[in-house]
C-alpha cells in the first residue's frame, strides 16, 4: 500500500511538472497578443502632405488717371491690359470712323434723343474729367466697336457715338490732347487742338 501511494505521488508530481510550464508560457502568449495590438493601434500615422496653395489668377487692366500716362508698356504690340494696340489696327479703326463730312455727320445728345448712358458720380468727374484733366487716346487701352473707338480711361469705356471730323490729321488722336466733359445734354469729348468741335461719347464700366 505504502509503496502504491508513493508511486502514485510521484506520478503527480511528474505530470504537474509538465503541465505548469506548458500553461505558463499559453498565458504569456494571450498577455503579449492584446499588447502588440495596443502598440499598433497607438503608432502615429504617417502626417499626408499638405496641398500647394493655388496660384493666385493673372489680373490685367487697371486704372488710367487724367494728364497721366497709363501705368505700363506696350510689348509686341499688346498692352499690358491684353487688348492688341498694334500701331497699324489702330490707325486703320480710327480711320474707318473718320467723317465724310462732318457738319452732316455728327449729331449732338438732344438730337439722339438724350444721354441714357452710364453717369459719373460727381466727385470722381471733378477728380479726373473736365478740361484741366487731359490725355492721349493712343497711350490708354483700345477696342473698336461697330467701327468706332472705345478706350479705357479712370476704369470706364469711352466709346465715340461721332465719327471725327474729316479736316482733322490722322494722327490726332496720338498727338492731340483730349478731355472728356458734360455739357447740357450728355458727354463729349474735346480736342484742345480743335476747340469748339464736341464728339458725342458714352460710357459703360
Amino acid at each position: 500500500m505504502t509503496m502504491k501511494l508513493a508511486v502514485s505521488a510521484g506520478a503527480l508530481c511528474l505530470l504537474l511538472g509538465t503541465i505548469a510550464p506548458a500553461y505558463a508560457q499559453q498565458h504569456q502568449e494571450k498577455k503579449s497578443e492584446p499588447q502588440a495590438g495596443r502598440q499598433e493601434q497607438h503608432q502615429p500615422q504617417a502626417k499626408k502632405p499638405a496641398p500647394h496653395p493655388a496660384a493666385p489668377a493673372r489680373t490685367y487692366g487697371g486704372s488710367y488717371h487724367g494728364g497721366v500716362q497709363s501705368n505700363g508698356p506696350v510689348h509686341g504690340g499688346v498692352h499690358h491690359s491684353g487688348v492688341p494696340q498694334r500701331k497699324e489696327q489702330v490707325h486703320s479703326g480710327f480711320m474707318q470712323s473718320r467723317a465724310a463730312a462732318w457738319d452732316r455727320d455728327h449729331h449732338t445728345w438732344q438730337q439722339r434723343g438724350g444721354y441714357n448712358g452710364y453717369r459719373i458720380p460727381e466727385d470722381r468727374f471733378r477728380l479726373y474729367f473736365g478740361r484741366d484733366h487731359f490725355f492721349r487716346i493712343a497711350r490708354l487701352p483700345l477696342r473698336f466697336v461697330g467701327g468706332y473707338p472705345r478706350f479705357l480711361y479712370d476704369g470706364y469705356w469711352v466709346m465715340f457715338v461721332d465719327p471725327w471730323p474729316e479736316a482733322w490729321p490722322a494722327t490726332w488722336y496720338e498727338t492731340d490732347d483730349v478731355y472728356i466733359e458734360y455739357v447740357g445734354d450728355g458727354y463729349y469729348l474735346f480736342d484742345r487742338a480743335h476747340p469748339g468741335i464736341a464728339i458725342a461719347v458714352t460710357i459703360s464700366l
